[in-house]
C-alpha cells in the first residue's frame, strides 16, 4: 500500500496530491487544479485554473465570486468517481453547509478521506454527513476540538429566539449569522418551528438565499431590510420582527434603523460567555456548523481509520485524545485557514 505522505502532503497552499497534481482547498494563491470541499471563503477562492466540486458548491462560488471564478469547472455529484492522472477522487456529504463534501482520494490501495469542515447535527438545508468506510487515513477538522465544546440541541436554541420574540414584541431581534450556510439554516429552522412571519435579511444574503430557494429549500417570505427610509414609521415597522444579517452588519450605521434591538449571534463560539459579552450579544445562540468535541471523537471511532490527521483548529487536543486511545495521529499545522462559519 502507498505511504500516506506520498498521496497527500500539507503545503503552504493546502493539501497537495503529487501523483494527481492537484490541491485540496488551496487558499494561498491560484493553482492549476483544485478540488474544493465547500463554498466558504476560508476553503474556496477564485482564480484557480481547473476547479472540481459538488454542483452546489460551484453555484455558490459563482454567486460569491462571479461566473468566471475559475478558468474551467467540473461538477461531481456525491458518490460519483473521477480519475485525475490515475488518482481516483469522489465526494461524500459532509453535513456542513449546502454542497459541502468530504473529498476521498484513492491510489494504489490507499484511501484517504479529507473532511473539510463537517458536522453531525440535523440540518434541513444540506445533506447529512456520511462516514466513509474503509478509510485508511481520516483527515479531520478540529474547530471545536476541546472538551468544553458540547453544543446544545439546535431546536432548543431556536425556541429561545422565538420565546424572546414573544416576550419582547416591542423590540427588533437582530440576529448575526454568517451569510453562507448559517443564515439559511437559522431561517429554515425557524420555519420548521412554525414561524411564518416575513423575515428581514441584509442585502448580502439575497443571492445566496435565492440559490437555496432555487434548489428546493423553502425559506419562506424574505424581505430586504435595506430601505433608505429612516423615518420613525419605517423604524416602527421592525418592532417584533426578526432581522438576519452578517455579524459585522450590526456594528455600523445600517443597524441604527432598528428600534431597541436585541442583538443575537448564532455561532458555536457563543458557548464562550466572554466572547458574547465582548461583542455585546444579548441573545447568544449556540448554533454551530461544525462538529463539537463529542461528535469529533465519536466520528473518529466510527470511521476507525488506521491513522488520524488533524487540521483547522485545536489540533493538539484531538491528537492527544487519539493517542490516549492508542491511535496513530498527527497535526498538520497548516496555516491560512480562518473560521468563517462557527
Amino acid at each position: 500500500m502507498l505511504r500516506p505522505d506520498l498521496l497527500l502532503q500539507p503545503t503552504p497552499r493546502g493539501l497537495y496530491c503529487p501523483p494527481g497534481d492537484f490541491y485540496l482547498d488551496p487558499v494561498r494563491g491560484a493553482v492549476e487544479r483544485a478540488v474544493i470541499s465547500h463554498g466558504h471563503s476560508d476553503h474556496a477562492r477564485g482564480g484557480h485554473g481547473k476547479v472540481l466540486s459538488h454542483p452546489d458548491t460551484l453555484a455558490i462560488m459563482a454567486c460569491r465570486y462571479g461566473a468566471n471564478f475559475a478558468k474551467s469547472t467540473q461538477a461531481l455529484e456525491y458518490g460519483e468517481t473521477i480519475e485525475i492522472n490515475g488518482v481516483t477522487v469522489w465526494l461524500a456529504p459532509a453535513g456542513h453547509i449546502l454542497g459541502s463534501a468530504q473529498i476521498i482520494v484513492e491510489h494504489k490501495g490507499l484511501r484517504m478521506t479529507f473532511t473539510g469542515d463537517y458536522k453531525r447535527r440535523f440540518d434541513p438545508t444540506c445533506a447529512s454527513f456520511e462516514p466513509v468506510e474503509n478509510t485508511h487515513v481520516f483527515i479531520s477538522e478540529a474547530t471545536f476540538a476541546l472538551p468544553v465544546f458540547r453544543h446544545p440541541d439546535t431546536g432548543h436554541e431556536i425556541n429561545r429566539l422565538l420565546q424572546s420574540v414573544k416576550d419582547f414584541p416591542e423590540r427588533a431581534h437582530c440576529i448575526g449569522a454568517y451569510s453562507l450556510g448559517k443564515a439559511q439554516r437559522v431561517i429554515r429552522h425557524l420555519r420548521l418551528a412554525g414561524y411564518d412571519e416575513p423575515i428581514f435579511i441584509h442585502g448580502s444574503l439575497e443571492k445566496l438565499c435565492a440559490h437555496y430557494q432555487s434548489v428546493g429549500i423553502d425559506l419562506g417570505t424574505l424581505v430586504l431590510a435595506t430601505s433608505d427610509d429612516t423615518s420613525k414609521a419605517a423604524r416602527e415597522a421592525f418592532r417584533g420582527k426578526i432581522i438576519i444579517a452578517p455579524p459585522g452588519a450590526f456594528e455600523g450605521k445600517w443597524a441604527q434603523r432598528f428600534p431597541d434591538p436585541i442583538l443575537g449571534f448564532a455561532s458555536g463560539w457563543m458557548s464562550i460567555k466572554q466572547r458574547a459579552k465582548q461583542r455585546g450579544v444579548e441573545l447568544p445562540l449556540v448554533i454551530s456548523d461544525h462538529a463539537d468535541w463529542d461528535e469529533l471523537t465519536e466520528t473518529v471511532r466510527e470511521v476507525n481509520p488506521e491513522e488520524l490527521w488533524v487540521t483547522y483548529g485545536r489540533e493538539d487536543a484531538l491528537v492527544r485524545w487519539a493517542e490516549l486511545e492508542g491511535r496513530r495521529a498527527r497535526p498538520l499545522r497548516m496555516v491560512a485557514y480562518d473560521d468563517e462559519a462557527g
